[in-house]
């Protein structure tokens, strides 16, 4: 998030940043758990360990039907069927809240899997029922979100959200180099990724001394919301050339409240992510660039590292993975065209 970090509703369901459950394999089957909507998907492969073990793995998406969780779950099935000792089960709540969430984490803790893979949708709420399972014996890999203490996770792996702030701020200084004042559009804070690139973003923001840094606004993950308090921010700060939305709502009403200010064009909206639904918004001039991360990788990455865990193997304690940043001007290039999510595996 967060993921992204986005509610999946009518519109940008299919393509919202969380998720990797819904349509994550085309042989995944639907089913629902406290709290809300899920899927789930597993894929067994290969032989087994030498052991003859197939070890049972599940993935807890921050919100499902979102494309980067989609994309992570399909990094997960694909590693999986690469180790060939493995099957991956993928669920994940309606929205980003993390009263949805725990009863699903705490519900398949009671299956009793080898390994866990979640994103956590606070670092605070969300400690309790994931400490459980890993004082059941179950493995926990934290994979994309964190918590404020992440105990005796076997590995912390996300983007490196610090970097990718400040690639947005990189972003609005291509857009505007001649400087002047920016904005953080955020979804609401404790949710470390979000919490993160806005850090990122302010410390470079304020490293520069041909622009401003006016400050973060939260929208708490509502596009309507996002462009209330945009406006607010324009009308108060009209100087503002750019603004950095961390999360899709963030960034469409954002683009909403800029048209309404009659600024269309002279604030430059960068995003983050790269679901369909933000590269339809970057190609008709809504957003002006993208951060997309590698959710992808991120999946191989969390697979391997809970067979290493199950299998006594050297486990690295915290992953980053890098950006691409997509413009109108690359999004043709054979590198963008690999940062886009899935809506399917």
């Amino acid at each position: 998030m967060k993921r992204s970090l986005v509610v999946p509703t009518a519109g940008a369901a299919a393509v919202l940043l969380t998720v990797l459950a819904a349509g994550c394999s085309s042989s995944g089957s639907s089913s629902s758990a406290a709290g809300g909507s899920t899927s789930s998907s597993s894929s067994t492969t290969g032989s087994g360990s030498s052991s003859g073990k197939t070890y049972k793995l599940s993935f807890i998406q921050g919100v499902a039907g979102d494309g980067f969780y989609v994309t992570m779950g399909c990094g997960m099935l694909a590693e999986a069927k690469t180790l060939g000792d493995a099957t991956v089960n993928i669920q994940g709540p309606s929205q980003f809240d993390s009263t949805l969430q725990n009863p699903i984490i705490e519900s398949v803790t009671a299956s009793k899997p080898d390994a866990i893979m979640v994103a956590p949708d606070d670092v605070t709420a969300s400690q309790e029922p994931i400490d459980q399972a890993m004082s059941a014996g179950i493995k926990v890999v934290l994979v994309d979100t964190t918590l404020n203490n992440p105990g005796n996770a076997v590995s912390q792996i996300s983007s490196d959200n610090l970097a990718g702030g400040a690639d947005a701020f990189t972003a609005v200084k291509q857009l505007v180099p001649g400087g002047g004042q920016v904005l953080v559009v955020n979804t609401k804070p404790g949710i470390s990724t979000t919490d993160q690139r806005t850090t990122g973003f302010a410390t470079a923001a304020k490293a520069d001394s041909k622009y401003q840094y006016v400050g973060v606004q939260y929208d708490q993950d509502s596009a309507s919301i996002a462009a209330q308090v945009t406006l607010a921010a324009l009308q108060k700060n009209p100087k503002i050339v750019g603004i950095f939305a961390t999360n899709l709502f963030s960034a469409e009403g954002a683009a909403t409240a800029v048209r309404q200010a009659g600024k269309s064009g002279k604030v430059k909206i960068v995003g983050f992510d790269a679901d369909p639904d933000q590269i339809a918004a970057l190609k008709q001039g809504t957003v002006q660039a993208l951060i997309a991360q590698s959710p992808y990788t991120i999946g191989q990455d969390a697979v391997e590292q809970a067979i290493n865990a199950l299998t006594g193997k050297p486990v690295t304690a915290k992953i980053g993975t890098k950006f691409t940043i997509i413009t109108s001007a690359n999004i043709n290039t054979a590198a963008s065209q690999a940062a886009i999510y899935k809506t399917a595996c």
